[in-house]
């Protein structure tokens, strides 16, 4: 064990003062695609059995949901490589009855789109700066997942682009005032 492994994300990249922007970039992801597998008993180990199966045919999961109903099921929706959708729609075909879920869809029309900053950790309002600048262009949120230096949204593939223009201008990073550090690769 390392003396690294008990600190967080904060304590391994402080704040470095002013000079340090709160936000240094946006990220962003058009190959996604969202899975959502609805109606699975709502009991422990379900999650584990189906992130386990499509592990087994080596399928990278990046964001998760689950939404738990009064009827004792849940929906779990989480976003996959579109590479990889074909084979998630196979596999989850093939294993309805092992895993019992009521249905399952594959969108392909979704984006993501994120703010990473080390300063985000010290900075309240970031969030709320996020889904407002979204918000204002009529951009629709799918999903969310977070951490100590990212925010991240699922969003309709054809409001990405326009999300990142958004968040760009909300964080000042649009190019006539700093140099934006902008990432349309995978995200993961």
């Amino acid at each position: 064990m390392n003396e690294n492994e008990d600190k967080s994300m904060g304590d391994l990249f402080p704040d470095l003062g002013q000079e340090t922007p709160i936000i240094s970039g946006v990220a962003h992801d058009s190959s996604e695609s969202l899975a959502t597998v609805r109606g699975v008993t709502d009991e422990p180990g379900m999650a584990a059995r189906v992130f386990t199966r499509l592990a087994q045919i080596g399928v990278n999961i990046d964001m998760i949901v689950q939404a738990g109903a009064s009827t004792g099921t849940a929906d779990i929706s989480f976003t996959v490589p579109g590479a990889d959708a074909a084979r998630v729609r196979e596999v989850l075909l093939q294993e309805q009855d092992v895993l019992g879920y009521d249905s399952f869809d594959v969108n392909p029309n979704v984006g993501k789109v994120a703010v990473v900053g080390v300063g985000m950790k010290t900075h309240s309002g970031l969030a709320a700066r996020f889904f407002e600048a979204l918000s204002d262009k009529g951009i629709n949120v799918l999903m969310i997942s977070t951490s100590e230096i990212r925010i991240a949204a699922l969003v309709p593939l054809d409001q990405l682009n326009e999300a990142v223009k958004a968040l760009h201008t909300a964080y000042g990073l649009d190019a006539d005032q700093v140099e934006a550090v902008v990432y349309g690769g995978t995200g993961r």
